[in-house]
């Protein structure tokens, strides 16, 4: 299977409003629309499945001819690779069982610490990238976040540098 970007996903790989960790970046580049995820899975860059998933899942990359459709209907198509052996179940992709706990925590109707996150970090970020050179430590720092808890300690600095008034959509995305 040929993956390739999407328009969506080279937006955010230009004002980084999503978070991708170091190697899915550099994945994120190989997906040119030439090679396949095995041909990238075996570039040595430390990425796996789990990884292609979540970019798939996000709207990030999209198949060569169609998959863009299917990421759309909420299906993550895996790519192809030998069939399992009865004896071996394939292993539920990470971005599925992400997406049923989600639909869980939605239908009780609280927000996940997940969901906040991916909620509040494009704001952080954007908040920050606005202070420009002043803000840039304080940027960095938003971007070295991986957690809802690791956010949330950075939120009292963030206001402290933006102001009140412009952190009111944070504190509401982080759910204070």
């Amino acid at each position: 299977m040929i993956l390739v970007k999407t328009e969506a996903g080279q937006q955010v790989f230009k004002d980084r409003s999503v978070r991708l960790t170091p190697r899915q970046r550099s994945a994120f580049i190989l997906f040119d629309g030439k090679r396949s995820v095995s041909e990238v899975l075996e570039a040595g860059m430390g990425i796996g499945r789990e990884d292609i998933d979540q970019m798939v899942e996000q709207g990030l990359l999209g198949q060569v001819g169609g998959m863009a459709e299917a990421a759309n209907a909420g299906t993550v198509a895996m790519p192809a690779g030998p069939t399992p052996s009865p004896a071996r179940q394939p292993e539920r992709p990470v971005a599925a069982t992400l997406h049923v706990e989600a639909s869980a925590t939605h239908a009780m109707g609280l927000p996940s610490a997940q969901q906040r996150y991916k909620d509040a970090y494009p704001i952080a970020t954007q908040l920050t990238g606005s202070l420009g050179l002043r803000g840039f430590r304080l940027n960095l720092s938003v971007e070295g976040t991986s957690t809802y808890e690791e956010l949330l300690a950075l939120a009292p600095k963030i206001r402290a540098a933006v102001g009140d008034d412009k952190a009111v959509a944070l504190d509401r995305a982080l759910g204070i």
